[in-house]
């Protein structure tokens, strides 16, 4: 919008001179074992720096690491500097994740063997933990400020990582990029300017109901016909749809919601019919979340009910994410708590006037106000309690029964103010615009 264009440079070790284990290092994403990652994050950290002035940044002031994956720049920049205070004003670390498979971490011996002269004795008691090189600690310590990407995370990364000052910026997803063509050419007509300025989104109080429903059935359409033409599902465009899409794993449930069915085909045999939609995919080595996908397909087969269809699309990319976070009535998001840093994938359906009913965590705690964007799964528990799925299951259940349902159904005016309260309220501060402007403030110019 703005005419700048932000280079994006992949590197690749398949080339003239290397040997034949050094060209595969750049071809899989997820492959190899501990010595193949640690290969390739040397490749991103100190390749990176040495790319990047080679081909002229040689007047770079911030260098923003996302995850510890990058975090071996920090010791190219050392080796130039040689100061510690000099690379930690030049280094902002984003860390993203809870989870601590999330944060690589490399038996010592083999990350000297590896790094050499490259990984400075001085500073290993600070950047290893339990004997082994700790790419999240390599980043804390080289940088001058450090956050986590939601309020609650960045209380979670505290007790994670203590002695750390930790703050925190709340994720965004860029606005004209989920956006679906309908509620595009609604916000153009009464919203001039929100491609550029998010913010005027909350301007979206002005739009009639009517004109909202319309543009939300549109997208609806694309995707029920979608689901049909692909999956062969049955799927009608009036009756309610649930949406669940994400990276298939277990700390995020998506079998909470199929966890007693006779329940579910209750509530619909009351209240009215339902429909689900899930996609996603596993890591590959997450194998608990490809039995998470089989459970989904297994229910699928034996759900003997018109009252409730299910269906799962497969090869999830972005272009099914963008029907499904419009296309759908209801966003599902059951992370166990805290396990969930941000989430982003709610405030993509906000702003297509999607609500979200999920579980008090990441993101949700800050955007949730219940009955006017969405509805919350579960209490909100203190840090050192997690979820209690039979607790969780039950609120969702008694939710969608006597709350959720019946206003989809038989309050639909309210259901629409709901849906332009999520644009309003939660689209026009969940975006990317307001998120780099906190990472200006905060990160890269002080």
């Amino acid at each position: 919008i703005g005419g700048y264009i932000v280079p994006v440079f992949f590197l690749d070790s398949n080339v003239d001179g290397n040997n034949e284990w050094d060209r595969e290092l750049t071809k899989y994403l997820y492959g190899g074992d501990d010595r193949y990652r640690l290969a390739q994050e040397i490749i991103l950290g100190i390749g990176g720096v040495r790319i990047l002035q080679e081909l002229g940044y040689t007047t770079i002031d911030r260098y923003h690491m996302n995850e510890g994956h990058a975090a071996f720049s920090t010791l190219e920049l050392y080796r130039q500097l040689g100061d510690i205070e000099k690379v930690r004003e030049q280094c902002v670390f984003t860390t993203h994740t809870p989870v601590p498979a999330g944060h690589d971490q490399f038996d010592l011996n083999m990350a000297r063997e590896m790094l050499g002269d490259m990984l400075p004795e001085e500073i290993i008691p600070e950047v290893t933990y339990e004997g082994r090189l700790n790419m999240t600690r390599l980043a804390l310590f080289f940088s001058h400020y450090v956050n986590g990407v939601a309020k609650k995370h960045g209380e979670v990364s505290r007790s994670m990582f203590p002695g750390y000052s930790i703050d925190s910026i709340t994720n965004g997803v860029h606005s004209t990029t989920w956006v679906s063509e309908p509620f595009k050419k609604l916000f153009d007509k009464h919203m001039p300017g929100w491609r550029s300025d998010p913010y005027i989104l909350r301007s979206a109080f002005s739009i009639s109901k009517d004109e909202i429903w319309e543009a939300h059935m549109e997208a609806k359409r694309t995707l029920i016909d979608y689901v049909n033409s692909r999956c062969n599902a049955g799927m009608n465009y009036e009756d309610f749809t649930i949406g669940f899409a994400r990276r298939a794993t277990a700390y995020k449930r998506p079998d909470l919601l199929i966890s007693d069915v006779n329940r579910l085909i209750h509530i619909a045999e009351k209240v009215g019919p339902m429909q689900i939609i899930y996609a996603g995919k596993a890591h590959p080595k997450d194998y608990a979340g490809k039995e998470m996908i089989k459970k989904i397909y297994n229910t699928m087969k034996n759900l003997n009910t018109d009252k409730v269809k299910m269906t799962f699309i497969p090869d999830y990319n972005m272009s099914i994410a963008k029907m499904m976070v419009a296309g759908v009535d209801l966003w599902l998001n059951t992370p166990r708590r805290p396990m969930e840093a941000s989430g982003t994938s709610g405030m993509k359906a906000a702003h297509n006037g999607v609500p979200q009913f999920g579980t008090l965590d990441g993101w949700w705690l800050e955007g949730c106000i219940e009955n006017i964007t969405g509805w919350a799964i579960g209490p909100e528990k203190t840090e050192d309690q997690e979820s209690d799925d039979e607790v969780d299951r039950n609120d969702l259940y008694y939710k969608l029964e006597t709350k959720i349902l019946p206003k989809f159904y038989f309050d639909r005016a309210n259901w629409i103010r709901t849906m332009r309260s999520c644009i309003a309220i939660n689209a026009s501060f969940f975006n990317t615009n307001r998120m780099i402007q906190q990472y200006v403030l905060n990160a890269y110019f002080i």
